[in-house]
């Protein structure tokens, strides 16, 4: 049984900065494209950023985009979070996933593509205040 670790969240002052982390015990992420989304209450999950197995190969979304970064450092077999500038629309419960079937993030944002991701922790909250 894999389930990855989404850790780093907590309560911060809107324009204050986070950064997550997403440890995969167990599972090499070496390989794999990693997605972050988050779900705020009453809302649908929506991705925010993925990094594909080229570190070059990232996607952001335009809602987070020039405020958040996503990395990862294959030597911990961690991927990466940076949230600048957060927002109080930031708020919501973070996780992170690998799609199994690709190693590139070419695809998004594409729903579709969302059924083949796997591993989803228990995610971490994000809380920000006005």
């Amino acid at each position: 049984q894999v389930q990855f670790v989404e850790s780093g969240g907590g309560l911060v002052q809107s324009g204050g900065s986070l950064r997550l982390s997403c440890a995969a015990p167990g599972f090499s992420l070496d390989y794999y494209a990693v997605g972050w989304f988050r779900q705020a209450p009453g809302k649908e999950r929506e991705g925010v950023a993925c990094a594909g197995h080229s570190y070059g190969n990232t996607y952001v979304a335009n809602s987070v985009k020039g405020r958040f970064t996503i990395s990862r450092d294959n030597a911990k077999n961690t991927v990466y979070l940076q949230m600048n500038n957060l927002k109080p629309e930031d708020t919501a419960v973070y996780y992170c996933a690998a799609d199994l079937l690709r190693s590139t993030c070419n695809y998004w944002p594409d729903p579709a593509h969302l059924k083949d991701y796997h591993y989803w922790g228990q995610g971490a909250q994000v809380t920000v205040s006005s």
